[in-house]
């Protein structure tokens, strides 16, 4: 079953990082929050049927409020994302993103879980990458990349919550949730914030369906499900993955050209976010079998 999960989680972390071309395409017709409406209503309408018109429904009660966290807390860290990708490029947004899989253990142990010394190296070596991949020369750090990283916070906060309550309620029921959540709440922002951007539906459609249903439907689905055999740190380190393949695929599609400063930041954070991880495994395994 731990296979599988991670196979899962493996599948999700690919589809997303494709997902940032997606998001960046998106940009030229859409504003940021009005992507997400309609990203996230897509991923609800897609599981609607297997959700309000099965057994499954008698469920939604009992998992409003796991639901409700759950998109609040996807809605902010995607808000965030793709309010940053206005300026940032998919790549690097990617890089910035994975570094949720530092905070997410960083949390765990503010909510009295041992935090081991591989966490703390990791986070050094990230935030090492960070500088190379998003300060620049005269020390200056783009708008959209703080508000990516913002976003990072509130992916990491979303991880463990989503390992909270999918171990109480059927995953379905809390993905369905979560994204009626945020797709309420990125309509009424956008309706609010975002008079006099660009509005073209149709030229955005193929972003907004990439997102809507690989990415949303069938990737935040995954992860949800995937959660229920995968602790949270565990999960993170595989998730994290996206950001090698956000890069690959900003080159690949987008012709985005990183330079050796910024491949050297991506790389030194890929390392962070790995160590943060492998350390603390093994470490724990050793403490296990002493």
């Amino acid at each position: 079953m731990k296979l599988k999960a991670d196979a899962l989680l493996l599948l999700a972390a690919l589809i997303w990082g494709f997902a940032f071309v997606a998001q960046r395409e998106g940009m030229a017709h859409l504003g940021p929050f009005s992507f997400n409406a309609f990203r996230f209503a897509l991923g609800a309408l897609a599981l609607a049927p297997f959700v309000l018109l099965g057994a499954r429904r008698a469920g939604l009660r009992p998992a409003l409020l796991g639901g409700l966290q759950a998109g609040l807390a996807l809605y902010l860290g995607a808000g965030f994302q793709q309010w940053g990708m206005v300026n940032t490029d998919a790549g690097k947004a990617g890089f910035i993103t994975g570094l949720y899989v530092i905070v997410v253990p960083v949390l765990g142990g503010l909510e009295g879980r041992r935090t081991g010394y591989g966490t703390w190296l990791g986070a050094l070596l990230a935030v090492g990458g960070l500088f190379l991949l998003s300060v620049r020369p005269d020390w200056r750090i783009e708008y959209g990349e703080l508000l990516v990283l913002g976003g990072a916070f509130f992916w990491a906060v979303h991880v463990l919550v989503i390992a909270r309550w999918t171990r109480r309620h059927d995953p379905l029921v809390i993905a369905f949730l979560q994204f009626a959540t945020v797709a309420v709440l990125s309509a009424g922002l956008a309706i609010v914030h975002e008079h006099g951007l660009p509005f073209d539906l149709r030229g955005g459609a193929p972003s907004v369906l990439y997102a809507g249903l690989l990415s949303t439907a069938v990737a935040f689905t995954l992860q949800v499900v995937a959660q229920r055999q995968a602790p949270p740190a565990h999960a993170a380190v595989l998730l994290s993955l996206e950001a090698v393949f956000a890069a690959l695929g900003g080159w690949w599609l987008l012709e985005e050209q990183l330079g050796g400063r910024r491949l050297a930041g991506c790389a030194l954070m890929l390392v962070g976010m790995l160590a943060s991880q492998l350390i603390g495994q093994r470490a724990a395994v050793r403490t296990h079998a002493g």
